[in-house]
């Protein structure tokens, strides 16, 4: 890996700290780490991935996929694929998110690559502060777990990589989009292929985006928070036409 350039901070190295204590407190000898990409996007898949490192020593320059070169990413994934002992791939498409939320989708893309691992995981280290996962799973969130913890960042570096690489699969079909530049992330020629083409089968339509497109937006879905509203209102407006049936006021 190139040397740091002068004044620019070298990527903070993870380490295997949180690993030896599920161990020495759980007794859990196989810790997956969890991380996803896609959450932000517009359009494609959310990714999880879950990998198994053991404690040896990581890879040279292994950091949060964010804090790396596209290239660096990629060559570092290679690398990192016969580097772990296991690691498996979950996604949830854009009709699940739709459908379920992202927070849900979050926790099915999860249980998928969790379930895919070829051995089951006594303890799962998720990355950021919210444990979107649950039981059955033992789970510890860690704030910045990509840049600390060695599963974690293996598991970011080959999340992003693959789904970048199913995002420009993606943009073949739809070329406008510049899908393998943004990988279904907001970005201005994104944005005005939208405004012009209107949403591909690969984006999300219960994102609030569709509401700043006036020629689209008929296409916007509820989320799960308008759908409970929507169904809030509809039970109100059942019972108060119950009452006035019954004579009630």
């Amino acid at each position: 890996m190139p040397a740091p350039s002068a004044g620019r901070p070298r990527p903070p190295s993870p380490t295997h700290t949180v690993e030896r204590s599920l161990r020495a407190t759980l007794g859990a000898r196989l810790v997956a780490g969890v991380d996803e990409v896609g959450r932000g996007a517009w359009a494609g898949p959310v990714t999880v991935c879950a990998a198994v490192t053991g404690l040896r020593r990581p890879p040279e320059g292994l950091t949060d996929s964010k804090l790396l070169t596209p290239v660096r990413r990629t060559e570092l994934a290679e690398v990192l694929a016969g580097w772990v002992t296991a690691h498996a791939l979950g996604h949830a498409s854009p009709e699940e998110i739709d459908e379920l939320g992202m927070t849900a989708a979050l926790r099915l893309a999860a249980c998928r690559a969790l379930e895919a691992l070829p051995v089951r995981p006594d303890a799962v280290i998720l990355d950021g502060k919210h444990d979107y996962l649950g039981a059955p799973w033992r789970v510890r969130t860690v704030i910045k777990g990509d840049q600390s913890c060695v599963a974690v960042a293996a598991a970011s570096v080959l999340a992003k990589v693959r789904r970048d690489a199913r995002l420009a699969e993606l943009g073949r079909d739809h070329p406008d989009f510049d899908f393998g530049s943004n990988a279904g992330y907001p970005s201005p020629v994104h944005r005005a292929a939208l405004e012009r083409l209107g949403p591909t089968p690969h984006h999300r339509l219960s994102w609030a985006y569709l509401d700043t497109l006036e020629r689209w937006r008929h296409l916007r879905k509820p989320n799960l928070r308008e759908r409970a509203e929507a169904e809030e209102a509809a039970a109100a407006a059942a019972e108060l036409e119950e009452a006035g049936q019954l004579g009630m006021f």
